[in-house]
């Protein structure tokens, strides 16, 4: 058998040793491009994009700002424009939000460890308005609230319009702020659903509630937000879990006995009593057990609570006036709500319906595999398939297929007239049809 290489294989060494002489001598260094022919992925979603890059990292968040897609590294953001997937700008931050929303959009920055913010132009990054004092901002898509502390922990918050100069209102809260930072700190509220291959960020940020509670020490200060006013501060017993939703306190009481937990809530407006109250009421605020210790808000979305009656019935609550909105059969779960409509998955797994609160009616179904997830978020309901991976964007109204792909991609931000969808480092815009 004849030894050494073939005439080709050495031509294929040759080229290799000549290109890594040129990148050490500089001269010319082709391995980025190589690297990025390497790694290139396929398409997104086939046939349903209108455009696809490949983004220098894999994001944190991505939000739809006006006709801007807004893309938050750990410590940078990225802005793109929507028609043809163009890069705009970039600034250096470790937090990004969008408030305000269509033209009306802005995009609120800050670092970590470091007081103030800026709020930038999505289109062009210019900033807008700055701020050198908050510790920790929330972003909404009516306005921007911000809180800002001193030395001795008095501390004031300030409401803003998304593209104002001038603060809606300031209220002194107290000594409050010293575990509340960057963006979009947690508040007591509702926890949306999960859902796979869904972004948990996917439906944006609210709108700014009627009442905001501020947790601190022990504490919970709510600040109607119309007047800009601290109209109670509370203090939780052990057994409770203060929630502020719908315009509305809601205190849940956990008692042990007989080896399970007995449940009862209460909603309040304040300054006026009780609003609404049940015994019996699972607002699943806790684990499993007879313990009764509440480690959690409850699930549900905007002004709506999810909660489980003693026989293990899923229900819908208004938490505004406590209106059961939905009572379901025997193994249906609510995979997805809002204060307009939810998502329930039948008892046998096959079928996804959207519901309205308005009508009371179903305004579609559509079969769907065993492990299918779902999400609802303003603009369209999105069911993520399984075997295959499949994303399908519906109108929550009435049910118009507006995305069905084929695709690994995570849906992580959706706009009036399109959604985006995210498979490691490759970003691809789908438009409705």
């Amino acid at each position: 058998m004849a030894s050494g290489g073939t005439p080709r294989g050495y031509i294929a060494i040759f080229v290799v040793v000549g290109l890594v002489v040129l990148a050490l001598t500089r001269v010319f260094n082709p391995w980025p491009q190589v690297w990025n022919w390497v790694t290139a992925a396929g398409p997104v979603a086939e046939g349903a994009s209108q455009w696809q890059i490949k983004l220098s990292g894999s994001p944190a968040g991505v939000t739809i700002a006006g006709d801007a897609a807004i893309v938050e590294y750990r410590t940078r953001v990225e802005s793109y424009g929507l028609g043809a997937g163009v890069k705009l700008w970039q600034s250096d931050a470790d937090w990004a939000s969008v408030a305000g929303t269509g033209p009306d959009a802005v995009v609120v920055t800050g670092k970590l460890l470091t007081k103030g913010y800026q709020v930038l132009d999505p289109r062009s990054g210019a900033v807008r308005r700055s701020d050198n004092a908050a510790t920790a901002v929330w972003a909404y898509r009516d306005a921007i609230v911000d809180l800002a502390c001193v030395k001795g922990g008095e501390c004031e918050l300030s409401a803003w319009d998304p593209r104002g100069s001038r603060p809606l209102w300031r209220v002194s809260t107290g000594g409050i702020g010293f575990v509340l930072d960057a963006a979009n700190p947690a508040l007591p509220g509702t926890q949306p659903l999960p859902a796979s291959q869904v972004d948990d960020q996917v439906a944006g940020r609210p709108y700014l509630p009627g009442l905001m509670g501020l947790a601190d020490g022990g504490h919970v200060r709510i600040v109607d937000t119309a007047t800009g006013k601290v109209v109670q501060t509370l203090t939780p017993k052990p057994a409770e879990r203060v929630t502020v939703v719908g315009g509305r306190v809601i205190t849940v009481t956990g008692t042990a006995g007989d080896g399970t937990c007995y449940y009862s809530v209460v909603a309040t407006n304040p300054g006026a009593g009780t609003v609404w109250q049940r015994d019996g009421l699972n607002l699943r605020t806790a684990d499993n057990g007879s313990s009764c210790k509440q480690t959690r808000d409850p699930a549900g979305g905007d002004d709506v609570v999810l909660g489980v009656d003693p026989v293990g019935r899923e229900e819908l609550i208004a938490a505004h006036d406590g209106r059961r909105l939905w009572y379901g059969a025997k193994d249906q779960d609510v995979l997805a709500v809002n204060d307009a409509h939810a998502i329930v998955r039948s008892a046998d797994r096959k079928t996804l319906s959207g519901r309205s609160f308005s009508t009371g009616d179903v305004t579609w179904r559509r079969n769907v595999n065993d492990g299918a997830s779902a999400a609802l978020t303003p603009y369209a309901a999105i069911i993520a398939n399984a075997s295959p991976r499949r994303i399908i964007a519906l109108s929550p109204a009435g049910g118009r297929v507006l995305v069905d792909a084929r695709t690994e991609a995570s849906v992580f931000a959706t706009g009036p007239q399109g959604l985006i969808a995210v498979d490691g480092r490759d970003m691809a815009y789908l438009p409705y049809k």
